[in-house]
């Protein structure tokens, strides 16, 4: 009990220590700090501890190795009524060896008309954005009790038809102990190089000297300035509140220090019943626009395998309130 005040106690100081980033704003690919399935949202992102199936890979993943055999992840948001986001993982446990994962994240639009100074209503000639991480992830054991993991990412940027891409890797641990089946877990996502938007529409010609008519035209090129990835290191523990009977209810704390905000907490909380029913909460600690979420969800046992549906409701001050769903299919 004395171990488990201390971690609370920790993390919980260093969620009230928080202090203006000098880099607010700064990093691109914001794609990559959405977050990813329901489960996940609902206890308002603090899982990092609790992770324990193929959504791990977007969250902590040393949490796939709980997977037992093969497990796929489905979940989609529509991001304000404006932008669709999808995400999908299918993790195998290959024994011994360790365990596999894969996974992609898009974020997309509909055609978008573009307008210019002369032509304020439209050109009739449109462009769309897109955003796509593409993973492989791979973990396992260390000893009985600590399993670290690891992904790496292929990231793409798009708007009309100038694109930025790069790669970064994600690492993860996760730590249980034998009290309340506490797990102290770590994790740092997106390191890796800047990116920096490249393409066609780049290329201009201009006049070199305008006071003369004879002047040449000389082919040009605008340039663009290199930005960081979303850069984040997480720390956090889940565990076991209480079980009596048919209810459970478990817990979690996570701190975020991103490299382009404040530091955040994050607190969520499950309460699962008979194991097949599970109601879910969170509160988010130092966001602008956003505190309290919410969600639930259920399982259905086919044989051997199950089929998991899960739900979020997110609540934003300003931005409309996003619904998350997700699906996971263990074989």
């Amino acid at each position: 009990m004395k171990t488990y005040i201390k971690i609370f106690l920790i993390l919980l100081a260093c969620g009230n220590v928080f202090a203006q980033n000098p880099n607010l704003g700064t990093s691109g690919a914001q794609f990559l700090q959405l977050p990813v399935g329901a489960r996940a949202e609902a206890m308002s992102g603090a899982i990092i501890g609790l992770t324990d199936d193929a959504s791990a890979v977007f969250w902590n993943p040393a949490g796939i190795v709980k997977v037992n055999n093969v497990q796929a992840h489905f979940s989609y948001m529509d991001l304000y009524d404006l932008f669709d986001f999808n995400a999908a993982a299918i993790v195998y446990n290959a024994g011994d060896f360790g365990v596999l994962g894969a996974s992609v994240i898009m974020l997309s639009t509909n055609e978008i008309e573009i307008t210019t100074e002369e032509e304020p209503n439209g050109t009739g000639r449109y462009y769309d954005y897109g955003d796509v991480a593409l993973g492989i992830s791979y973990a396992r054991y260390l000893t009985d009790r600590f399993s670290v993991g690891v992904n790496i990412k292929y990231i793409n940027q798009s708007i009309y038809n100038e694109t930025a891409s790069g790669f970064a890797f994600d690492i993860g641990t996760q730590y249980k102990l034998d009290f309340q089946n506490l797990t102290i877990a770590m994790c740092m996502t997106n390191f890796g190089a800047d990116m920096k938007y490249d393409g066609p529409d780049l290329d201009i010609t201009i006049l070199k000297d305008d006071s003369y008519s004879s002047s040449r035209l000389i082919p040009s090129r605008f340039t663009t300035d290199e930005y960081p990835l979303p850069l984040s290191f997480q720390v956090g523990i889940g565990f076991d509140v209480f079980e009596y009977d048919f209810v459970k209810m478990r817990g979690a704390i996570d701190v975020t220090h991103p490299n382009d905000n404040a530091e955040r907490a994050h607190f969520g909380t499950e309460f699962s019943f008979y194991d097949r029913f599970f109601v879910r909460g969170g509160y988010k600690y130092n966001y602008d626009d956003q505190d309290f979420t919410f969600g639930a969800g259920a399982n259905v046992p086919l044989g051997s395998s199950a089929i998991y549906f899960d739900y979020a409701y997110s609540i934003y001050d300003i931005l409309p309130s996003v619904h998350r769903i997700s699906v996971n299919l263990s074989f």
